[in-house]
């Protein structure tokens, strides 16, 4: 949903992100404790107070966790007394700031905080994660994210959309990229290694790891009050493919196309893509479907294949392409988010600074 859409409707920015330096293992604290810096932080970057924040938003899962609505307990960290306004998405967290822009839209909050975490070291995630497949046809085959990206990645390759050497240099870009980000779980030059699931080896897979982020939404002259260039979210859209594997085409991503269009994202051209693609050759796909080519920076954080907090790295994709805004880095910034095997669901968000 572009601003055009709604007429009247309120400009909404990003103003603050925070993040914890994403770890393989923070059996030392709990979800709380790692949540609880990271919202101090963006808190701190605003001024604000909890008190000062009109709408709160989460993103987490209970599956992770391994318990029912663990989502209440990362309260304890925001503070959930006197009463506040709350609500909280089974998704990543960019999918909590969308609900939390559409609450600002509507003009019942000028302030949103939104925030995600996720610790994965605790678990097999990647038994985890098929309890997301289809319950008839899939989940009781127990096929690995792992196994359905390198099903993906045979069918890039077979369609002479990519190559192993290509897929390669897509993680090590990301990497070298990655070393400039302190947050980042890996930086510089990471070995290649050995097959995963072929084609796919170590470095076409993302890390596993616990982290947490954390975004502030402001609308309107409120937002330039509390950061000095705000980055306002000129388009939002998501949208989803076909449940069943075997009905789509894998070697392209029709459910981003479509959410880009309707963010707007085609209209003019960016100069920074974040795009969360946790496996080298899903970069691939979605710079086909966004029709990205070389002029556009993509992933300079080093994106998901150097950091991927599984229901956080969606929304620091929409954290770090703002901070580029905020830091004059960039003027207009496509960020995407996915979630599902094979990025069966997909968001795009696009970002763009006043003028310098």
């Amino acid at each position: 949903m572009t601003r055009e859409e709604a007429p009247g409707a309120r400009d909404i920015a990003v103003v603050a992100f925070a993040q914890t330096e994403h770890r393989r293992t923070s059996d030392e604290v709990s979800e709380v404790e790692m949540l609880m810096p990271v919202l101090h932080q963006v808190l701190a970057r605003t001024g604000l107070k909890t008190a000062d924040i009109g709408f709160t938003c989460s993103g987490s899962s209970d599956y992770l966790a391994g318990r029912a609505f663990s989502f209440t307990l990362a309260l304890d960290g925001v503070g959930a007394w006197p009463p506040i306004s709350e609500s909280h998405v089974e998704m990543d967290g960019a999918w909590a700031l969308y609900e939390a822009w559409v609450k600002l839209r509507t003009g019942d909050a000028d302030t949103a905080l939104v925030y995600s975490y996720g610790k994965s070291s605790p678990g097999a995630v990647r038994d985890v994660l098929t309890r997301q497949l289809d319950p008839y046809y899939l989940a009781p085959l127990w096929p690995d994210s792992v196994a359905l990206a390198a099903l993906q990645a045979q069918a890039l390759i077979d369609a002479g959309a990519t190559d192993e050497p290509a897929l390669a240099a897509v993680g090590a870009r990301s990497r070298a990229d990655a070393a400039g980000n302190a947050h980042a779980q890996l930086r510089g030059a990471v070995p290649q290694g050995d097959y995963l699931v072929r084609p796919l080896r170590t470095g076409d897979c993302p890390p596993i790891g616990d982290g947490a982020a954390a975004v502030i939404l402001a609308a309107g002259e409120r937002a330039r009050e509390l950061c000095e260039r705000p980055a306002w979210i000129r388009g939002i859209d998501h949208r989803i493919e076909a449940h069943g594997l075997g009905v789509r085409d894998l070697t392209d991503s029709p459910s981003t196309r479509l959410a880009a269009e309707r963010a707007g994202a085609y209209e003019r051209p960016v100069d920074t893509a974040e795009l969360h693609a946790p496996f080298s050759s899903q970069e691939v796909v979605l710079r086909r479907a966004l029709g990205l080519d070389d002029s556009v920076r993509v992933n300079p954080s080093g994106g998901a294949l150097a950091a991927n907090p599984i229901m956080a790295a969606g929304l620091v994709r929409i954290g770090e392409a703002a901070a580029r805004i905020h830091r004059g880095e960039s003027d207009r910034a496509l960020a995407h988010a996915t979630s599902g095997p094979c990025l069966q669901q997909n968001l795009v968000a696009v970002l763009e600074g006043d003028p310098r």
